[in-house]
């Protein structure tokens, strides 16, 4: 496994493509799209899922209506109680990840 202080880049990757998504994108920001749907796809470290510096809930700079958290699992339930106090107005996931395995840990339909 690599460290917690690296985004999850390549394990966001694997657990789209697992779903049957195609996914492009450079750094820790991807595109993630499957039939209709398009995901922003976003690997955060640790440190970035407890305090994240940036997650467009004012309905800021992001086109996407759905938006995917992926950060490491022992991060995964403090990236998820940021989303669920911010209530942004976008439909959210935050996906833990710990090697191959990968855990839904939280979603939410914003307003």
């Amino acid at each position: 496994m690599a460290p917690v202080t690296m985004p999850p880049v390549e394990e966001a990757r694997d657990v789209f493509r697992r779903l049957g998504y195609s996914v492009d994108g450079d750094g820790v920001d991807l595109r993630a799209e499957r039939k209709w749907r398009t995901v922003h796809v976003t690997a955060l470290d640790a440190d970035e899922a407890s305090s994240p510096p940036e997650l467009r809930a004012d309905g800021g700079t992001t086109d996407y209506r759905l938006r995917c958290f992926v950060t490491w699992m022992e991060a995964a339930g403090d990236l998820r109680d940021r989303l669920a106090g911010l209530d942004p107005d976008y439909e959210w996931a935050v996906i833990g990840v710990d090697g191959d395995d990968y855990e839904v840990v939280d979603r939410a339909v914003g307003a």
